[in-house]
């Protein structure tokens, strides 16, 4: 039962995407009116519905009739933007150039993103019972960006327009885009001969951001054994102290080769030890099927304080669990926060490994980290038990945790948040 109604629901999408930019409004309800005429008009001996229908067909035909001739020569260049924000609109220009020799009129561009359909897979996964509605839910959450039909005006021989398209980005993702895609209404204005130019470009939909109030990281700096090519300059991991004699075991990286030539022994650079705050953003992966709501607020929070931390002075690691533990670094010579957003617009749940996976990356780097924000999901026993252990470590915490219900007992670095209310939540971070 699932299979048919995958193919049905597949080719309805399909015919109706198709009918969108073949038909102008016009046409849409031209054809609509002859159907309902041509219903009507059955019975000729009851009703004159069938002279309606006629009229409207044969509208109809004279405008499938001129398409083939419609010739359509055109060359487009647009600049897409690399990244956008989820929930907020974004523009770019098109610039359209006539390359044929006949004026060209009626002619709108469309931007062709990836087909937003589900596999199989997904579906039968996602669905339990088929209906429309659960289809339409599903190419829905496929959909990253919402971009229209944009009017292009008339073009003379060598002519060259510009135009504005206003886009929405919907969700955090990559938005592939295939190319685009030039129409041109018949004389009669109700069908379009379509010109397909393969261009493509990816655009990155980062997570939406909320304001956070000022906030103090917690933690202080410690010593960053191996500090000097890792934090490039951070803190006091570049202070020059002086030269001194080489000791048998000093890494040949800090041998000073003029001091060697002019004294004819072995002289080294020597530094200060490198002291530098270091804190971890980690986020919760493990949505269960049915929490994407609060997986997606999650993501949205820590992006926040990703986007908010200032990174001149520190090290922010991104904790997380996807295929495997990652771990991306921010600061003076490493990730930018940019960066970090980009990785976060492709952070996807977890939904066959343990949370301890999570939990022991970020134990495993306990001696070098100050401070430690954890975006949880929810405030369960593992994720207690895990900051319990952070704690026991000496790691200053600031815990945000989505739950509709507040524990008992909520200690001061812990900030229950409700789902849907994100914002409200935070500002009182």
């Amino acid at each position: 039962m699932l299979r048919p109604s995958y193919r049905l629901f597949h080719f309805v999408t399909g015919v109706g995407y198709a009918a969108n930019r073949r038909l102008t409004a016009a046409g849409t309800l031209l054809l609509s009116l002859a159907v309902l005429t041509g219903a009507i008009g059955v019975d000729t001996t009851l009703s004159v519905a069938y002279q309606a229908f006629g009229l409207l067909a044969a509208m109809m035909g004279v405008s499938a009739l001129c398409i083939p001739f419609l010739r359509t020569r055109v060359a487009v260049e647009r600049e897409l933007p690399r990244v956008a924000t989820a929930g907020a609109s974004f523009a770019y220009r098109l610039r359209i150039s006539n390359a044929g020799a006949a004026t060209l009129d009626g002619l709108s561009v469309y931007e062709d993103i990836a087909d937003p359909r589900p596999g199989y897979d997904v579906y039968k996964a996602a669905i339990r019972f088929p209906t429309y509605r659960a289809w339409k839910r599903l190419v829905n959450a496929n959909q990253l960006a919402r971009v229209p039909e944009c009017a292009v005006p008339a073009l003379a021989p060598g002519a060259i327009a510009e135009v504005e398209v206003e886009a929405e980005a919907l969700k955090r993702g990559i938005v592939h885009s295939r190319g685009v895609t030039v129409g041109r209404t018949d004389p009669l204005g109700l069908l379009k001969t379509l010109v397909t130019l393969p261009r493509q470009a990816n655009i990155v939909v980062l997570p939406r951001r909320y304001a956070l109030p000022p906030f103090t990281l917690p933690g202080s700096r410690r010593y960053q054994q191996g500090g000097v090519a890792l934090a490039a300059s951070v803190g006091d991991s570049e202070e020059f102290m002086g030269l001194r004699d080489y000791r048998p075991g000093d890494p040949l990286q800090r041998m000073h080769w003029k001091s060697f030539a002019r004294a004819a022994k072995p002289v080294v650079r020597e530094y200060q030890d490198e002291y530098f705050e270091r804190h971890a953003l980690v986020l919760d992966t493990y949505a269960p099927p049915g929490e994407e709501r609060s997986f997606e607020e999650a993501v949205s929070i820590a992006a926040s304080f990703a986007y908010t931390i200032e990174t001149r002075e520190c090290l922010l690691d991104l904790m997380f669990v996807g295929a495997r533990a990652y771990s991306h670094t921010a600061g003076r010579g490493q990730l930018s926060a940019g960066s970090l957003l980009e990785i976060l617009a492709g952070v996807q749940p977890c939904r066959d490994r343990p949370f301890s996976v999570l939990s022991e990356a970020v134990l495993a780097k306990r001696h070098a980290l100050t401070g430690c924000i954890c975006v949880l999901l929810r405030w369960d026993e593992p994720r207690r038990e895990f900051v319990h252990r952070l704690q026991a470590n000496g790691i200053a915490l600031r815990v945000i945790a989505l739950s509709e219900t507040t524990p008992d007992e909520c200690p001061p670095w812990l900030l229950v948040v409700e789902p849907g209310k994100v914002e409200e939540g935070l500002a009182r971070l």
